[in-house]
């Protein structure tokens, strides 16, 4: 997407922009169940991580550049080759119909309008197919099961839809402990909205617990029985992502799952510049967790990353308003970019790099 001066993507929103993105969680708490809005928001056990990410980004600040010519700014991506029109995409996430009846459909629609990619959880309520219908560039998200044959229905569902990678989540051998208060969540949503592509449905059959024995050779044979580029999501350390990508992983993805799984893990602001150090040019890099606005984008992708993911902001997004929703945070997000990078002298996502930003700073304490 190339944007001229003056002529920002997202424009014809208004003068709110930017404002509304902040206000989305709010929104989102007034427009979903409470059980629904403490699921989407919540992270494991006393919620550290998930509370530490977005102000992690904000400790970055920007070196801008000078005397550049910023008329035309282009922030069209690479997706392990296929071209998007933003470096801005879409995680994966659950209970999608929760937060509205078309669910991931309705997302999916969004995603493709906005030339974006999109990443489709293994356990989506809707169908590959219904989702792919919308024209959508679309990735699976999976967990590898304890019997890895389990999965191997699902795998050739997402391939025969058209899915283009396989995103491999890593960091949850077992899931993390949640602190609820009230009524949970799963008390309240109709199990259709989950594992709709299962041919199982919400039922439990042998070997279809998640794995706790992953290794590198998974990556391997997950690419080889797929015919897809296969994604490792959960990455935290650098020998780790080295590791990932000797074993054969088209890209890395840089997350710590939201502050989902593993409490106290540091935020991925941080470690983002050793993993593309250790990965070089070797693999692509994406990161998740905690991006707010784009300017956090623009730090991430200084840092190295190719791909920014957002999660929760979508989710908010699409039980606000639905697939106008999503769309509208997309193309907030874009417009956002666009000022941030031309007001720092970058004419293309290859003229964002490292030395725009300074060391980070130290958190402040609340005053």
């Amino acid at each position: 997407m190339t944007s001229s001066a003056g002529q920002s993507p997202g424009q014809s929103i208004g003068q709110s922009t930017g404002q509304w993105v902040a206000s989305l969680e709010d929104l989102a708490r007034e427009a979903l169940p409470e059980a629904v809005h403490r699921y989407f928001r919540q992270g494991s056990r006393d919620g550290l991580a998930a509370a530490e990410a977005t102000a992690a980004w904000d400790t970055f600040r920007v070196l801008p550049r000078i005397l550049r010519d910023v008329t035309e700014v282009d922030i069209a991506a690479s997706a392990l080759g296929t071209p998007v029109q933003t470096p801005i995409a879409v995680a994966p996430t659950t209970l999608q119909q929760a937060a509205r009846p078309e669910g991931e459909v309705a997302m999916a629609r969004a995603v493709a309008d906005s030339g974006s990619l999109l990443v489709v959880s293994s356990n989506a309520g809707s169908s590959f197919t219904a989702i792919a219908a919308t024209g959508v560039r679309w990735w699976l998200q999976a967990y590898l099961t304890a019997d890895r044959s389990a999965i191997l229905p699902l795998l050739e569902r997402a391939s025969e839809a058209g899915a283009s990678a396989v995103v491999l989540t890593a960091d949850t051998p077992v899931v993390a402990t949640k602190y609820d208060v009230g009524p949970s969540v799963w008390e309240t949503v109709d199990p259709s909205w989950l594992r709709g592509n299962h041919h199982d449905g919400r039922a439990s059959v042998p070997g279809s617990e998640k794995a706790t024995d992953l290794g590198p050779d998974d990556i391997g044979w997950l690419a080889a029985v797929t015919g897809l580029p296969v994604v490792v999501k959960g990455v935290l350390r650098a020998d780790d992502a080295r590791m990932c990508v000797d074993a054969g992983a088209a890209a890395v993805w840089v997350s710590n799952h939201g502050g989902r799984q593993l409490d106290r893990t540091t935020s991925t602001a941080h470690v983002l510049e050793s993993i593309r150090a250790a990965v070089s040019a070797a693999a692509q890099v994406y990161v998740d967790g905690g991006v707010r606005h784009a300017r956090h984008g623009f730090t991430a992708l200084a840092l190295g990353a190719d791909l920014v993911f957002l999660g929760r902001l979508p989710l908010y997004a699409l039980a606000v308003d639905g697939d106008l929703g999503v769309r509208r945070l997309l193309a907030e997000m874009d417009a956002d970019l666009v000022e941030t990078m031309r007001l720092a002298g970058c004419h293309d996502l290859a003229s964002v790099t490292r030395d725009l930003l300074a060391e980070p700073a130290e958190p402040r304490e609340p005053h």
